[in-house]
């Protein structure tokens, strides 16, 4: 992978050692240099252009009130946070956002400047997870934000837990047997889009026993050697997926219709066809996704 896949690459140093210095965090909240980024509904602002920027505020158009910002790194000397702003009716509007809007990150993510995807991903994933995790899960009672955004504590302080922002490993693999690829599709997709097969790791498993688990569990095929591809955040709502290539050792297909419609073995060429667009019997995941790039990669290997 020659370069960061959308989602990945961010530009920010993410300065941890400032996290637990207050009284850093207060100077930089109260900077006119530093940056937020305001949060809406898990949806970030975009001005278009020939290619499209994130929106920022400074610390004078912040609104009153809402929940705390958010340390997402330091670029150039300037901080730059993340803001729910989710309180508000119209943040175009209240925020004075002059050609913004608030597109689907999906969407949008694979045109903005190279890095500012990460940042988004980053600002969605932290504001979801304290918008999900107001109360302790120890005892239940309400948790305040620490570390500039990077914890969350119990205020009961006879429980005082820390809990930290989660992200969850999923694997997504491409299995291949000789000169085809397995891949499938779930129900509510359209015709014909295929993908990689994934799912969570469980408790206790590593990566490779997780790819086999998932292939038989979904596809009914015997899964051999595994090896690691590369990863990609996917902030929908906090996952890390971690790309594998694995060899298949058996062949019939036995599709697990709790977890897909469909599954097939598609050949290097019809794989190719679908890269290029120009198959009508199978359509492949967009480029910004690892499932593209993985079968991407397979195409491109040498038989």
């Amino acid at each position: 992978m020659s370069e960061p896949y959308v989602f990945a690459g961010s530009p920010l140093e993410r300065v941890d050692f400032r996290r637990r210095d207050a009284q850093w965090i207060a100077e930089r909240l109260a900077d006119r240099e530093s940056r937020f980024l305001p949060v809406w509904r898990l949806a970030v602002p975009v001005r278009e252009a020939a290619t499209p920027e994130l929106v920022w505020i400074d610390c004078e158009r912040r609104p009153d009130g809402g929940p705390e910002p958010i340390l997402l790194g330091v670029l150039s000397g300037r901080a730059h946070f993340a803001l729910d702003v989710s309180l508000l009716g119209d943040p175009v509007a209240d925020l004075g956002l002059a050609e913004a809007s608030y597109p689907d990150l999906r969407g949008v993510a694979s045109r903005l400047a190279g890095g500012e995807a990460a940042i988004a991903a980053q600002a969605r994933h932290l504001v979801d997870w304290h918008a999900r995790h107001r109360f302790c899960s120890v005892c239940g009672q309400p948790s305040k934000v620490g570390d500039a955004g990077h914890v969350r504590r119990c205020t009961a302080s006879e429980c005082a837990t820390e809990h930290f922002p989660r992200t969850d490993p999923v694997v997504i693999m491409l299995v291949t047997n000789g000169d085809r690829c397995l891949l499938g599709r779930q129900p509510k997709w359209p015709h014909p889009f295929f993908s990689a097969l994934a799912g969570f790791v469980e408790p206790g498993e590593t990566l490779e026993e997780a790819v086999k688990r998932e292939v038989l569990e979904e596809a009914g095929v015997h899964v051999g050697e595994v090896r690691y591809h590369s990863s990609q955040p996917w902030p929908f709502p906090a996952s890390l997926m971690m790309g594998c290539m694995a060899e298949a050792t058996s062949e019939e297909i036995r599709v697990d219709a709790h977890e897909l419609e469909d599954a097939r073995w598609f050949t290097r060429d019809e794989a190719r066809a679908a890269l290029a667009g120009k198959s009508k019997d199978l359509a492949l995941p967009p480029p910004l996704a690892i499932a593209h790039q993985l079968v991407r990669a397979w195409v491109h290997e040498r038989p």
